[in-house]
């Protein structure tokens, strides 16, 4: 793939709807080498990938950037997308995601590293020390809870949470009815809650 075209910088339009069964094809002719698939599938799902990772990085110079490897990475790896674990377009944006935390993760540690560089002389108090150690192990923990979810219920809980999504935007992403949809992230929720043993979790 030579390139793709400039992200969209305008908000979404109403023919990124694609139904998911015409994406998913798309993906599939993309895995076979089908550049005029993947142009169409992109047309259709930029929009959305292009405001993930607007919300992740809150840059958007930074978001194209990321849009742009997100989509190269489809392209090359077409082939690993499984219609039977999850939608075209959650794939999609799982990536753009991924991405985009790793571009914020990159540059909070060469934040640290340079905020190190001038504080070496400086005791790090116990309760800071504390409060990042605990952090740590509290993203260790949900990471591990969602993994115990069901398929449908990770990609729910994913997109709402991870991608900012609400109930209505993410019924149109998987196409399901909104009740649907809100079922599936109560039930991944309920089952988050008690994984992690936290209090109950409220109704949206």
């Amino acid at each position: 793939m030579n390139h793709l075209r400039p992200v969209p910088s305008g908000p979404p339009s109403e023919e990124g709807g694609s139904p998911a069964a015409h994406l998913a094809e798309l993906l599939k002719r993309a895995s076979r080498g089908d550049e005029g698939a993947f142009a169409e599938l992109y047309d259709a799902t930029s929009a959305r990938a292009f405001g993930l990772a607007v919300r992740v990085l809150r840059d958007r110079a930074q978001a194209e950037e990321v849009t742009q490897e997100s989509y190269l990475d489809c392209w090359r790896h077409a082939s690993r997308f499984d219609p039977a674990k999850g939608s075209a377009i959650s794939w999609l944006l799982t990536i753009v995601h991924r991405k985009a935390v790793d571009r914020v993760r990159s540059a909070e540690a060469s934040g640290r590293r340079d905020a190190a560089y001038g504080h070496r002389q400086i005791t790090v108090a116990h309760d800071e020390t504390a409060e990042v150690a605990a952090a740590s192990l509290e993203a260790t923990r949900v990471r591990t809870a969602l993994a115990d979810l069901t398929t449908k219920q990770r990609e729910a809980v994913e997109l709402a949470f991870l991608g900012g999504y609400t109930h209505t935007e993410i019924a149109t992403m998987l196409e399901l009815p909104i009740g649907t949809a809100k079922t599936r992230i109560r039930d991944g929720l309920i089952r988050l809650r008690d994984a992690l043993g936290v209090g109950e979790v409220g109704t949206a």
